[in-house]
């Protein structure tokens, strides 16, 4: 018991970066007050002591904010972050490691007694805030769900959910040392642009980088191609990284061109405003002569 609640605690001061120690952890973290609560009533309840397991499980709700039903089963590891708000239903499973940001609910779809009603959770998953997963169906290892996120079918291993009703985005394999950047993308644009082009098209050497001894107009040049890359980088991140508290950029098509629009205005505007430089400098020049 003591084991297990010192595994708790070290999980939780591993991953909130709000904890400052161990101790604040134990007295000031109501997940791991609910935690505790729910394995004492779950050791009552397979006791076959009903009510008493359930009014433990009604007492921590009251305290904590965080429902769990006292037949729900729950691994090691699991950090209930925040939590305000979350249901855990009777035939539910958490597996080890997971991570369940407040407002989830781990709901059922049917009213049949003595079937699987509520989801599986497997080892290191992680709920975003305010997602609803309703079903006896399996959420895979290292899957993810996006905040706000509606599952009603079983995700795959490594995958994530996102949206309402959620759609299922595959994970990326292990083995692609580069991600592939999407159609239409910065990326892309850069990618076929160096390509068709034995330097790239301001006179930049790919080798080096170096202007190829052209005017301050391929210097400007260069400079742009330095912006475009770091905007793709940018982008690519975007996409790939999961975000637990919103929904990622590429659930909204729409969303994610008007933002590539703006990096691209963005590095237009650099771009002129080091062609004015250039120009400036260059009359200064002129006029010194």
């Amino acid at each position: 018991m003591f084991k297990t609640i010192r595994e708790d605690i070290e999980c939780i001061f591993e991953r909130d970066p709000a904890a400052k120690s161990r101790f604040e952890v134990l007295t000031c973290y109501p997940g791991l007050h609910a935690l505790i609560l729910h394995r004492m009533a779950h050791a009552l309840w397979g006791m076959g002591l009903w009510w008493l397991g359930r009014f433990i499980a009604h007492g921590s709700r009251f305290l904590t904010g965080i429902e769990i039903h006292p037949a729900a089963k729950i691994g090691r590891r699991v950090f209930f972050d925040h939590a305000m708000g979350v249901v855990v239903g009777e035939t539910a499973e958490i597996g080890d490691g997971c991570t369940i940001y407040q407002g989830v609910t781990l709901g059922g779809t049917s009213l049949y007694k003595g079937t699987k009603r509520h989801p599986t959770l497997g080892a290191d998953v992680v709920v975003g805030a305010g997602a609803k997963v309703l079903g006896g169906f399996q959420v895979g290892a290292g899957a993810r769900i996006g905040s706000n996120a509606v599952v009603t079918k079983p995700v795959p291993e490594g995958a994530t959910a996102i949206g309402n009703p959620a759609r299922i985005i595959e994970a990326q394999q292990k083995d692609n040392s580069k991600a592939q950047a999407p159609e239409g993308s910065v990326a892309a644009h850069l990618e076929s642009r160096e390509l068709s082009h034995g330097s790239d098209a301001f006179g930049v050497d790919k080798e080096s980088g170096d202007a190829l001894g052209a005017p301050p107009s391929s210097r400007f040049g260069a400079e742009s191609l330095q912006v475009d890359r770091s905007l793709a980088s940018a982008s690519t991140s975007e996409t790939l990284v999961f975000s637990a508290y919103g929904i990622t950029q590429a659930d909204d098509p729409v969303a994610q061109s008007i933002k590539e629009l703006q990096d691209r205005a963005t590095a237009q505007d650099q771009c002129i405003e080091a062609l004015q430089a250039e120009l400036a400098a260059l009359t200064l020049k002129l006029k010194g002569k």
